[in-house]
């Protein structure tokens, strides 16, 4: 498959990417519009999955229901995510339909209605959300390590919280839509079956003349707690471990991805395989690479028996501490041959693709090409992830843990 990727800049710096693909009918496009959670006044947590959720609710001249007939009639399968940096608008469908499916868009951005009469019902249903998390305790720990371990306001959880939601008003989702919904540092993905030389001069058309804003990120302090535990009478005890890492955009990402690979990927992993298989300790265990664009980390999950917890905080600390001594041919061999298929699912994937494109070009400025991953990928080997590992050990844990009794720490 030949890589083409076009790039487009708006004189109100909106960034426009294009990957045309081979053999594929459909395209899909990624809009992240710089309004994540670090634009949230600290009081009013949770106000832009509102203003998320709102801005589908009505645009331009179509209603809320008419908004979501149209799509719907273009076959459009369509998501919005909130995260720290942006909102996240995807949609994807075939190719003969991503000119209106593009202008639609184009005033979910610029047009919303934002409608009062739908926002008590919105603020709602995000309440039941939180609720909910009391019945997701997994989640609720993942939740409380992120925030924990990032300085605020990069750790916060797009849902917000029940003082922020309940504070907010209409008016204010509106004067953050003002603020934030702004072309400078958006960006447009585009991939899959599209002809640049008709989608350029539509995108220039469609906002070209949007008013650059001046959007700032509000000012936070450190988040500051190494260990939290979450009281719960309950018979299972869940367990977060976080630990820094580099970003996206360092030369040994690859690396720190490859290690993480060999401690959860599948279930010959390490922390599959020694926590689990072998001692029987837990029935979830896994750990993940995740990165921001200035911060990044490791996070691990460990959900077991409240009688065997302490045996699984210990042991899995020990997994993440042994990784430094060397890892395997044979484990590194399975964790490239996992990256290697990603990648070619990847390139099948429109949807895939305009959201890796949008990801490269926020956080490196430029698109990844599939011969420089492949390449990458190949030249990795044991001793660079042992000797990143000596550069990058596992150490200054957050750990957040919950269930009936807090777990003792390592010192």
């Amino acid at each position: 498959m030949t890589q083409q990727v076009i790039i487009h800049q708006l004189q109100n710096d909106l960034s426009v990417v294009i990957e045309p693909m081979d053999g594929v009918q459909s395209v899909a496009f990624t809009f992240l519009v710089p309004a994540g959670v670090v634009y949230e006044p600290g009081d009013r947590r949770g106000a832009m999955s509102i203003l998320c959720d709102l801005s589908m609710r009505g645009a331009g001249e179509r209603d809320n229901r008419k908004l979501v007939t149209d799509l719907d009639n273009l076959g459009v399968e369509r998501a919005e995510s909130v995260g720290a940096s942006h909102i996240s608008f995807s949609a994807a469908t075939l190719s003969d339909h991503l000119v209106e499916a593009l202008t639609i868009y184009s005033d979910v951005l610029r047009r919303p209605h934002l409608p009062e009469s739908a926002f008590e019902a919105t603020c709602a249903l995000a309440m039941q959300e939180l609720a909910g998390l009391e019945d997701e305790p997994r989640q609720k720990v993942m939740m409380k390590l992120q925030e924990h371990h990032y300085p605020d306001p990069w750790g916060r959880s797009s849902m917000g919280t029940t003082e922020g939601i309940g504070a907010l008003k209409h008016s204010e989702v509106v004067a953050l839509y003002q603020e934030c919904y702004q072309p400078n540092g958006a960006i447009l993905a585009i991939a899959g079956k599209v002809d640049p030389s008709v989608i350029l001069p539509l995108v220039d058309r469609l906002f070209g003349d949007w008013e650059p804003g001046t959007g700032i990120v509000k000012a936070g302090t450190s988040g500051g707690v190494s260990v939290e535990h979450i009281q719960q009478e309950t018979s299972q005890t869940q367990i977060g471990i976080a630990y820094p890492s580099v970003v996206y955009r360092h030369d040994e990402y690859f690396s720190a991805f490859g290690a993480v690979g060999v401690l959860s990927g599948g279930m010959s992993a390490r922390l599959f395989t020694e926590v689990r298989e072998k001692r029987g300790l837990c029935y979830s265990v896994y750990a993940s690479h995740h990165t921001l664009r200035d911060q990044a980390s490791v996070m691990c999950y460990a959900g077991t028996s409240s009688d065997r917890a302490q045996e699984t905080l210990e042991v899995t600390l020990g997994e993440l501490s042994r990784l430094a001594e060397g890892v395997f041919p044979d484990e590194l061999d399975r964790v490239k041959a996992r990256m290697k298929s990603a990648l070619i699912m990847q390139q099948e994937s429109p949807s895939s693709r305009s959201a890796s494109v949008a990801r490269d070009w926020y956080h490196l400025g430029r698109v990844c090409s599939f011969e420089e991953v492949h390449q990458r990928v190949d030249r990795l080997g044991c001793d660079d992830i042992t000797d990143h590992l000596g550069r990058y050990p596992a150490k200054d844990y957050t750990i957040v843990t919950l269930g009936p009794q807090p777990l003792d720490m390592p010192s």
